[in-house]
């Protein structure tokens, strides 16, 4: 248990994961995926409602509603 003070309003909270990792250098620290790369709706389609896409010979639909949402479809 943690001693209290009654002149001091702090909160102790126990080491995290990443303290932890910083107190054993011999493991390798975990590494992230990259980000996905973002287009914007806008750039896909050039002002049109719809546009086709082709992906490995198969062509799908995207279309942009009056709510402004995407669907995409097959």
């Amino acid at each position: 248990m943690y001693p209290s003070r009654p002149d001091t309003a702090r909160i102790m909270t126990p080491p995290n994961e990443a303290d932890d990792r910083i107190n054993r250098p011999d493991e390798p620290a975990k590494t992230h995926a990259p980000l996905p790369a973002v287009v914007p709706s806008e750039d896909l389609l050039r002002g049109h409602k719809t546009v086709d896409i082709e992906h490995n010979g198969t062509v799908y639909r995207l279309q942009s509603t009056r709510a402004g949402k995407l669907i995409l479809t097959k």
